[in-house]
Order: C-alpha cells, then structure tokens, then sequence
C-alpha cells in the first residue's frame, strides 16, 4: 500500500526535481551534439565552452537556495540569463532544445506578471528547432515557426495553469495544517486544564465524600448509641428508684445495650436498621415504638392509612429514623402521657406525622438542636422536608413529607 506524501515532503521532491531537469537537459544535449559530429571543431569548442557557462550558472542558482527566490528582481535576472544561454545554445545547435525546453520548468518561479512572457519566450527558442534553428526562420518556415510557438505557448500555459492550481492547493494544506496545529495546541492546552480540573474535582469529591461520611456517622451514632445510652440510663434509674423491682428494669438496660450494640455494629457497615430487615416499615415502626413505650412508660399509639408498599431503602430508612428521633425528644423534653403516631401512604408522598401531649416549647428556640437537624438533614437527602408545630403547654407535633419512591425505582 502507497503512503501518501505528507505536504513537506511532496514541496520538496518537487523543488529536487526543478533543479535537477535542467542539469539533466543539458547532459543530453551535450550528449546529442557529440553523437551528432556534424559541427566545426571550433563550433564545437564554442558550443562546449557555452554549455559549461550554462551549467556553472544552474549551479550558482542551485548554491545560493531559496534566498534568490525571495527577491522578484533576482527570479526575473535569473531566467533572463537562462533565455540568453538557451537562445545562444540553440543558435550554435538545434539539439539543445532539450535545454531549453526545461525554461517552461523555471517559468513558475517569475513574478506573475513576467511568467506568460517567460512562456512565450520558452515556446518561441524550442519552436525554432523544430524549423532547423534560429537562423532558419524565414518566409518559408515562419508559418511552421509560429504554430509551434503557439502550440508551445499552450502547452507552456496548461503547465503554468496546473502549477498555479497546485499551488494554491498547497497553500490551502498549508492553511489547513496551521489550522489544524493551531486546533492540536488548544486540544492540548484544554485537556491539560481539564486534567488540572479532573483532579481538583477529585479532591473535592473526596473532601466531600469524607464531610458527608462524618455527618453520616455523626446521625448513626446519635440515632443509635446515644437513644440507646439514654434508654440504658433511664432503666438504671428506675431501678435505682424501684429496688423491688431492679431485675426487671436492669434486663431491659441489658436488652437496650445489646441491641443498640448491634444497630452500632450495623451503622458502622452502612446497612440498613435491623427492624427494617426483617419487617416492612409499618411493622418496623410499631415494634420500635411499642419498645420505647415499654422502656419509657409512655403510651404509643400507632395508626397506618393508605396502601402499604415497598419505598426505596434510603426512604423507609430516614422516615424510620425521624419517628425514632422524635420518640428520642418526647421522652427527652416533653415530659408527655400519650404520643400518637400516623403513617399515610399517598399517591406521591409518604407522610409520618407524630404528636405529643407534653409541655411543649417554642420552636425557634430548637432550631440548633442536634436531634431536630440530623432529621432535616435525612429527609432532605431524599428530597423531604420536616416541619415542627408546638408551643408551651400545647404539646408537639413533628411532620415528615418524603416522596413515594417505589422499591427498584430511580431516585
């Protein structure tokens, strides 16, 4: 298969092969005319003599490189003598149109308002050739003369066109190429910012990911070890104010301590609370209200409306929790009889509303409390809110909203 050229390398085999054609042309006039033996010696040596001026002029050319190029004064110098040589040249020996057939090669490299009488002066010394030389042009061959000239001036011009055309080509490519590296530097200047960003990104989502781990377990620990430790405490004092009946309430602190020792257990794993293993979450609400009335003395009545269903496991988790920290606060602060709480399954939302008979307090006095902002806190991870109604003496009432996630649904 043919590797295409890349642009540099087709400019330069092109410039290689301007250079070297000319050399080439002369070789084989030279060779030509020595195969020939029809000129006089000193013909001959004149001819040689010339062809070597001709060959140290190219050479000239070829050393100084690209500088002339850059000077239009200098091309147009430059081909000038090439003319003269070629004219001089074809004079001494018709042959020597080889030579100077190689002047439509330099034509290009005129200024653009010299080249068309580079062509015409090309076209006219290798025309005259064809009629036996220059000095054979007369009455009976400029009719012959002329037609070739013509046709050489086409020929010439086709060349000049589609060296024109490929110029302006390699001038697009060119442009394209700077565009392109130009596109190339910002590619890489844009995935070098990104790569700077990529890594700060990843530094605040690990500074993230650890604040929100902290606030995680700073919830579990108050939900589980602190209510438990509460528990414990309240059992010892009861059975420090109840000798008579120290056994029983001593078992219940040992119940309490084991079985927070497990939620502990649990949290530090990030598994779901164990009452939510093994029931649904009506069944798991019940059971732990119908513990923490036995551990408190506070009657718990507990009522669902709606259809029950599976809610996804972050959902049935933060509702769980606020009816805990709720029953938490009512034994904490409200110094309550009775507490009510409702569970209604709606179409788009799951409600747990839970009330209080005690003494009440203002809520704009509890708004730093722990307890009230580790459940703002759950719900609003799944897109819930919490609202506290209560005033002295009026009891409490704690409302959590959550959207009615389906079990397996997207969040």
């Amino acid at each position: 298969m043919t590797v295409p050229l890349s642009l540099g390398q087709w400019e330069r085999r092109e410039a290689l092969m301007l250079r070297v054609v000319p050399h080439c042309a002369l070789a084989v006039s030279v060779v030509l005319l020595l195969l020939a033996g029809s000129s006089p010696f000193p013909r001959l040596l004149t001819t040689l003599g010339l062809t070597l001026v001709a060959e140290v002029w190219l050479l000239v050319m070829d050393g100084s490189g690209p500088a002339w190029t850059r000077r239009p004064w200098a091309r147009v110098v430059y081909f000038a003598v090439f003319t003269l040589l070629s004219v001089s040249l074809v004079y001494l020996s018709p042959l020597y149109g080889f030579f100077a057939w190689s002047g439509y090669l330099q034509v290009p490299a005129l200024p653009a308002r010299w080249r068309w009488a580079g062509v015409v002066a090309t076209a006219a010394i290798v025309s005259s050739t064809y009629v036996g030389g220059i000095q054979r042009i007369d009455g009976s061959t400029v009719a012959i003369f002329l037609i070739f000239t013509a046709a050489g001036v086409g020929l010439g011009g086709g060349f000049l066109f589609f060296n024109t055309m490929l110029g302006r080509q390699h001038d697009r490519r060119r442009v394209m190429l700077g565009d392109l590296a130009e596109a190339n530097a910002q590619l890489e200047a844009a995935l070098a910012e990104n790569a700077g960003l990529h890594a700060q990104l990843l530094t605040q989502a690990r500074e993230a990911g650890v604040l929100d781990e902290r606030a995680r377990m700073a919830r579990e620990i108050h939900d589980t070890l602190a209510q438990g430790f509460t528990g414990i405490i309240a059992q010892l004092e009861a059975a420090r104010q109840n000798p008579s009946q120290w056994r029983r309430f001593t078992d219940q602190a040992q119940a309490l301590a084991r079985e927070n020792l497990s939620e502990a257990r649990r949290s530090v794993r990030a598994l779901r609370p164990e009452r939510l293993e093994q029931a649904r979450l009506p069944e798991a609400i019940s059971g732990m209200s119908e513990r923490w009335s036995q551990t408190t003395g506070i009657a718990v009545g507990v009522e669902t409306t709606g259809e029950p269903r599976p809610m996804l496991a972050d959902v049935e988790v933060a509702l769980f929790r606020v009816a805990q920290e709720a029953l938490t606060n009512v034994a904490k602060h409200a110094k309550a009889t009775r507490v009510g709480l409702t569970l209604s399954y709606m179409d788009d939302v799951v409600l747990l509303d839970v009330r209080d008979d005690g003494v009440g307090f203002e809520p704009c006095d509890a708004d730093g409390g722990f307890g009230l902002s580790s459940m703002r806190q759950r719900l609003l991870r799944v897109a819930g809110n919490l609202a506290v109604e209560s005033s002295p003496g009026e009891g409490t009432a704690v409302n959590a909203s959550v959207p009615a996630l389906p079990s397996g649904g997207g969040a």
